[in-house]
């Protein structure tokens, strides 16, 4: 392929500020504009200001269901809850 006919950039919107950002592997940043943002967007999930959402059922009852699974695996039974 000739320098000219390489595709152009992929410029994209930084998720941290809204300003183009460089998408490939020319940017160690991406898919930030830069370094800052990129630290600011780790900062973010490093201090739980972003969640992901979970369902409303309370993860004890998860567990409890998970467990009952597992214990009449070792009973030997296949009963179902």
């Amino acid at each position: 392929m000739s320098e000219s006919e390489k595709p152009q950039p992929k410029m994209v919107k930084c998720p941290q500020c809204g300003k183009p950002a460089l998408y490939s592997p020319e940017n160690p940043a991406r898919p930030f504009c830069s370094e800052r943002c990129r630290l600011i967007d780790l900062g973010e999930w490093a201090s739980e200001g972003y969640r992901i959402p979970v369902s409303n059922q309370s993860s004890s009852d998860s567990l409890t269901s998970i467990d009952d699974a597992y214990d009449d695996d070792e009973d030997g039974s296949s009963h179902k809850h």
